[in-house]
This record gives C-alpha cells, structure tokens and sequence, in this order.
C-alpha cells in the first residue's frame, strides 16, 4: 500500500533496507516491481502520484506483449483493463486491402498503468515521494526523499520513462539522435463503436508528400479511440490548425475516409505529443540499471515501445538479477550483462531502425529512398493482388 503519511522523525533517520529499489511507477517500474516481488525479492517501489497521472502514451497492444505481460505474471490485470477487439482493416492504395483477424487490445495509457499498480503484490513496498539524493556504489544504492526517508538496496532500477531528473542525478548523459522526428495526436470521436463495421482500422498516408504515416481507429469500451501518426513539428503551423480543425484537416488529407465510413466528428481535446528518439550513454555504472524509455526512446508509430520496455523487464527479472543475487556486490561488471543481452540489444536496435526507416521512407527525397518507394508500393500491390485471386479461387 502507498505510503501518503509525514514521516516521523525516527522514519527519518531510520534507513530502510530492501533487495531492489525501484525508482518510477509508470509501466516498466510497476511490472518489474511485480516480476521480482512474485520471485521472492524484497522490493520498494518509489513513485512521485499515487496514481499515474493522465499520460498520452501507448493505447494499443497485440498478443505479443500480451504473452510479455504474461511471463510476468500481470496477463490476467492488463485483460481485465484492456479493450479486445479482433481484426485490423488495413486501407491502403487507395482501398481496403486487408481485413486481419488477430486480436489486439486498446486502453487509455494511465489507466491501464493504474490497474497494474492495482494489481501489485502485498508485499510491495509502495512509496510515494520525490528523490532528493542518489548515491551508487559497487554494493550498496542509497536513496534520499525530499521528506527525509532513506533506503538503501543492493540494486537500484530506474524506469522513469521520459522524465530527466533522476537522469542527470546519476550523471547519465543523453544523446538525441532525431529531435521532433514525429508528433503523435490523440482524440475520441463522436460516433460509438457500434456505427462502424470494422473491428479497428488502419488508414494509411495517401500521398509521400503528405508526411502522414497513418491514422488508426480502435475501440476503448464503447468509444472509438483515434491515433494520428505524422512527420510534424509541434511548431508548425499544421499542429496548431490540427489540434483546431481535426476533422477539415482529416478531410484533406485523407478525403476517402468520410466517403467509406461517413462522418469523422471529433469529441473532447486532441492531444499532439512531439517524440525524440532517444539513446543514454556513460550508463554502464556500480548498481544501477535503467529500463524502458529511461533507457531508450523510439518511435510509437513502430508500435514497438511497450514491447521494448517489457523486454527490458522479462530479461532484467527473469534472467540477469536471480543471477546477480547469487554472489555478492553489484559492480559495473555485472551491470554490463543486461546491456550486452543480445534479447534486449536486438530488440532496441530493431525498435530504433525501424523508427528511422519509417520516417525516411516517407519524407526523404534522395534517389535511395525513391527506389525503396518504388520497390515497397510494387511490392505490396502485387502482394495484395495475389491474396485477392487466391480468396477467388477458394470462394
């Protein structure tokens, strides 16, 4: 349970021991906190709210993280949160092209990071407060709290996600390797799920020049949740007549979506988050690991992030800090494993080309990136053209 209460004055002083002191109640520090505690681990768990403030992040998933969710004992918590929808229609050259049958799930980000606070073990040390002090060491990390409470534990996790401060605390340094590379915009629309006959939709971007990458329809309970992935500047002009006009710019830029589906009314705020993709360095440190978005930032049009960061969770708990446990100390060297994981490194590094190359593909006008065009649209028309002749056939 949360601990909300002024510290006495002997909590002040009195330094509280743990095994793994987790820094960051988002999605990475809950399920780890979860992961460990299930394994046995005395585990404490530092978060700045009580509940995770509303955060527009990641609202879609697929059974791949589901089965990641799983093997951290939290499957059972993120389906009862989630929405279930089975099947993507997927619009592209200028028509449905594809009407898929895998299941997905969708869920407003805060929401589904609150039941999985919900749904952490008793014996989870739940603490809320803000960092005032770190210090690391090859065995043991101490922690101080702006009220005065300290810890102290072998290892010290940080899933911070976005945030910088405890960053620059510890010294890691970041580099960005493509600022603004994206803006991602969010908002429900007026119509239920009811009115629509797909399960969820994929529309991708019509034109090159249109920096579109797609916009997807999906159901959260009885509304339809709409992502709109663009290469924009939260600066320009474009974002701010968006966030204004959503549905006249939507119009524009993809005028078949009304004339298929009919009106695109949008209800409440639109929200438009700007993404860098990010990378630290100098992170390889005496007991300290870094997971998640404090790690790496990349691009949610990929719809890698959360399987990224539950990667980070799977490898660090089920494989690097049993191991870790067995001997004493925590010195870089050890830290330096979950690094080097060739799981976790291939994951990233897939996550971040993927990134890059959705971008290029769609804005870069160098001969390459034509060529890559061309092969990619002749390709996927002849693909599509093949699936339709074969379902003929059959029928």
């Amino acid at each position: 349970m949360a601990e909300t209460e002024l510290p006495t004055r002997d909590a002040q002083t009195t330094v509280q021991e743990t095994d793994v002191l987790i820094i960051g109640g988002g999605l990475a520090g809950t399920c780890a906190a979860t992961a460990l505690s299930r394994k046995g681990y005395d585990v404490t768990l530092i978060s700045t709210h009580d509940r995770h403030p509303p955060d527009f992040r990641a609202e879609k998933i697929g059974e791949d993280q589901m089965v990641l969710f799983e093997r951290i004992g939290l499957s059972d918590a993120v389906r009862t949160q989630m929405t279930a929808f089975d099947g993507v229609w997927l619009h592209r050259f200028g028509r449905i092209v594809e009407r898929g049958t895998k299941r997905e799930y969708g869920s407003d980000y805060s929401d589904l990071v609150n039941a999985l606070r919900r749904a952490l073990p008793q014996e989870v040390h739940a603490v809320i407060g803000r960092v005032e002090d770190i210090e690391t060491t090859a065995d043991r990390q101490n922690v101080v709290l702006s009220d005065g409470r300290k810890f102290s534990a072998r290892l010290l996790v940080v899933a911070t996600g976005l945030g910088d401060a405890i960053r620059k605390k510890l010294g890691v340094e970041r580099d960005i390797i493509s600022p603004q590379h994206s803006l991602c915009c969010g908002f429900d629309l007026a119509k239920p799920r009811g009115d629509f006959p797909f399960p969820s939709l994929v529309w991708n971007g019509e034109r090159f020049n249109d920096r579109v990458s797609y916009l997807t329809l999906f159901p959260i309970e009885n509304k339809i949740r709409a992502n709109f992935f663009v290469y924009r500047n939260s600066s320009d002009e474009w974002t701010r007549s968006f966030r204004d006009h959503p549905e006249q710019s939507m119009r524009v830029l993809m005028p078949g979506l009304e004339r298929m589906f009919g009106e695109m009314k949008v209800t409440g705020p639109v929200i438009a988050r700007p993404i860098d993709l990010v990378r630290v360095h100098n992170h390889e440190r005496d007991g300290m690991i870094l997971i998640g978005d404090a790690f790496c930032v990349v691009c949610p049009i990929t719809g890698t992030g959360i399987d990224k960061a539950l990667t980070d969770v799977d490898r660090l708990c089920n494989v690097y800090i049993p191991r870790w446990f067995e001997s004493p100390g925590m010195a870089a060297a050890k830290i330096s494993e979950f690094y080097a994981d060739p799981v976790k490194t291939a994951r990233d590094e897939s996550a971040m080309k993927m990134s890059l190359h959705s971008k290029s593909i769609k804005t870069e006008t160098g001969f390459y990136w034509k060529l890559r065009r061309l092969r990619s649209s002749t390709l996927g028309r002849a693909r599509y053209v093949v699936r339709s002749a074969i379902k003929r056939l059959k029928s």
